[in-house]
């Protein structure tokens, strides 16, 4: 009698990546990259693949308000983030992240 010996298929590979505010693991889909592009700015990457130096948050409201008021984004992408671009930032978390959060609670 013979016995098959089926081939178990690898798992599929997730990128993981960690929060520079949390510092919670998740799979790279479920964050949001930040990168500090060569013109000084620093914009949100939904894609993924801007070049620059980037950094990873979590979509929850505490880590954006840790990531770039104490300086931890700074920290990872480093440079220095001026005061409107840390406005701009937060207002993309609360009319885009935030408010998926919101339509869900009611």
């Amino acid at each position: 009698m013979m016995i098959s010996k089926e081939k178990a298929l690898p798992a599929k590979h997730i990128p993981q990546r960690s929060c520079v505010a949390c510092r919670m693991v998740r799979p790279k889909r479920e964050m949001v990259r930040l990168v500090s592009i060569a013109g000084g700015s620093v914009e949100v990457d939904n894609t993924g693949k801007k070049p620059g130096r980037g950094a990873y948050l979590c979509c929850r409201k505490e880590c954006w308000d840790t990531g770039i008021r104490s300086g931890r984004l700074e920290h990872a992408l480093k440079r220095h983030i001026v005061q409107e671009e840390r406005n701009r930032l937060m207002k993309y978390a609360e009319a885009t992240l935030y408010a998926d959060s919101r339509e869900g609670a009611e």
